[in-house]
């Protein structure tokens, strides 16, 4: 019963992430826990469970008297973000050329070789989720579980300020992957050092862009945006 139980809210949180991600949410309405369960043919307790969590791991906001929202970012937020992503990503990828790549993180040098030599095969939303769950799978060869732990909470708010399917910047997706095998390599080769600079110039240049995309936002809102943007109080 308790597996049921568990599996029910995994399901609900899953499934209104992907709403929240896909643009299939209002962000300026409060979020209805019956419609959310209908929407998802989930039953309200699980639902409720997902919200609280969302919140929790700062997807949602709770405004006292309004209601549950799905929470606004701002170009402060994304600045903030990648200073934490500098700090965890360096480490990670230190640690994981100290102990050398698993065998899930040496597969993805074929693909990302694959990417460079044909770019025309892969499309910018799978290019950008294949570095997604590159940086995932770098945290991962660690092998320190406290690392993940702090990371998986917080990949959430990266996906929020970096999930914006219908704003990618192609060109930068593409040479992402390059600054991806440089990673690898680095690991590959046990040279802590290397890793750690690679990557956080690889994160120095998408704050760049992300902080530019923000800005362009912040002047003029696309009306079907997966995330909503304001502009940050000066």
């Amino acid at each position: 019963m308790a597996d049921t139980l568990q599996f029910e809210r995994d399901r609900a949180y899953g499934g209104l992430l992907d709403l929240i991600m896909g643009g299939g949410i209002d962000p300026d309405a409060p979020l209805s826990e019956r419609k959310l369960a209908d929407s998802l043919e989930i039953g309200r307790t699980p639902v409720r469970e997902a919200l609280r969590d969302l919140a929790r791991d700062g997807v949602l906001e709770v405004r006292p008297a309004r209601g549950t929202y799905v929470r606004r970012l701002t170009a402060e937020d994304v600045r903030e973000i990648y200073e934490v992503r500098q700090g965890l990503e360096g480490l990670a990828a230190f640690l994981a050329a100290e102990r050398g790549a698993t065998p899930e993180l040496r597969a993805y040098g074929p693909v990302f070789r694959s990417m460079m030599e044909q770019p025309e095969d892969f499309d910018a939303e799978e290019t950008y989720e294949t570095g997604a769950r590159f940086h995932t799978e770098m945290f991962k060869a660690t092998g320190n579980r406290q690392l993940l732990n702090i990371f998986e909470p917080l990949r959430l708010r990266f996906r929020l300020a970096l999930a914006l399917p219908r704003f990618y910047d192609h060109q930068r997706v593409r040479e992402s992957v390059q600054e991806h095998l440089a990673i690898l390599d680095a690991i590959e080769a046990g040279d802590g050092v290397a890793a750690r600079r690679h990557i956080c110039g690889h994160l120095s240049k998408g704050s760049e862009v992300r902080t530019r995309i923000f800005a362009d936002l912040a002047k003029s809102p696309h009306p079907y945006a997966a995330v909503n943007v304001e502009r940050s109080e000066p």
